[in-house]
């Protein structure tokens, strides 16, 4: 996608060393800052939504947070200052189109805000990405911020807020980036987790962060229609490779079957994968009748990204995942069959 009358590049660390200064300059010398994160939007989005916009409202800018799905429940918390909205084209056009500057959170893929991206477009809006996902170099953002290191998008604007604030991290922000901290390395027992997380999470219970209520509200906050939604899910439950690959899927049936909701299916693919003997785990879900989403997830030992890539999406090396078309049965077929080649190659297995 390219977008008219944007200057390309103009700030562009991608993958290397952030000057946080600099970042400021760009946020400082616009009034009007939209904050955005990618359709069906998970903890880490939404923290580090939160954990910038207490900051920027708290120097007077003309700040929303506007997302194009809606908050999923279990983020709710966050959300007791009404902050998140959910675009609507109508209503938010005369705001939308005086925007000086749009942040877009761990989006790994700008199509992935849907019809933000169209308005962009339309107005010819400056776009700032904060990411930790890979990026090409041909990327249409404005200003580029990518740290492929970072184990979450909130660790970033932790690295923001300390570099430019004079006072300590607000509370409410600090709510945030605590919750895009723990989702992101799975309640830091991922392998992304890392000092940093260890220490923004010490820096949180300093200030009265509940950590453990973020838990709760999180992971023991399931609604029935998830509970039978994941029981149907784990007796249809496939394996290829004598184990080593664990692979499931999520059909419209099945979700109607249940009453569910798309964010339902939030950690199926992990607990695929926590199987003895599977190294990763697949969910194929399906979106329509002629699209569906890939999730992969690895244990470590097996890279799974560039399996992503082979079906038009990416992600991290351990969690990656795709948009494909087709009907059920031929992505299906198409990504069971991509997957066990590539990871028949890597581990040595004979046909």
């Amino acid at each position: 996608m390219k977008f008219h009358g944007i200057i390309k590049n103009k700030m562009d660390f991608n993958n290397t060393k952030i000057n946080w200064l600099k970042v400021n300059k760009v946020i400082a010398s616009s009034h009007r800052i939209m904050l955005t994160t990618h359709e069906n939007p998970d903890g880490d989005g939404l923290g580090a939504e939160c954990g910038i916009f207490y900051h920027l409202q708290g120097i007077k800018k003309d700040i929303r947070i506007v997302n194009y799905s809606p908050l999923p429940l279990e983020y709710e918390f966050l959300n007791n200052d009404k902050i998140f909205e959910t675009y609507n084209e109508k209503k938010d056009e005369e705001w939308v189109k005086k925007v000086d500057l749009v942040i877009v959170f761990d989006v790994g893929d700008f199509s992935r805000t849907r019809k933000i991206s169209d308005a962009v477009k339309k107005y010819n809006l400056k776009t700032l990405n904060i990411d930790h996902h890979p990026h090409p170099q041909n990327h249409n953002f404005t200003y580029n911020c990518v740290d492929l290191t970072a184990a979450a998008t909130g660790c970033m604007v932790y690295d923001y807020l300390k570099t430019v604030r004079l006072e300590a991290i607000d509370k409410k922000s600090l709510i945030g980036i605590y919750t895009a901290v723990m989702t992101d390395t799975g309640c830091f027992k991922y392998s992304n987790t890392n000092n940093k997380c260890h220490e923004i999470a010490i820096e949180c219970l300093d200030n009265g962060v509940k950590t453990h209520i973020i838990y709760q509200k999180i992971y023991e906050n399931s609604a029935k229609s998830r509970m039978k939604l994941m029981g149907a899910f784990l007796l249809n439950i496939n394996y290829e490779l004598d184990g080593c690959i664990a692979w499931f899927l999520i059909t419209k049936g099945m979700l109607n079957e249940a009453e569910a909701t798309k964010s339902d299916v939030e950690g199926f693919s992990d607990m695929a994968r926590s199987i003895v003997g599977v190294e990763v785990s697949i969910m194929i879900f399906e979106q329509s009748k002629t699209s569906c989403r890939i999730n992969f997830r690895s244990k470590g030992n097996l890279i799974i990204n560039d399996i992503a890539k082979k079906l038009g999406g990416g992600g991290h090396a351990f969690a990656a995942g795709a948009m494909v078309k087709g009907t059920l049965e031929e992505v299906k077929k198409m990504v069971i069959q991509t997957a066990v080649n590539s990871i028949r190659n890597k581990i040595g297995v004979a046909k």
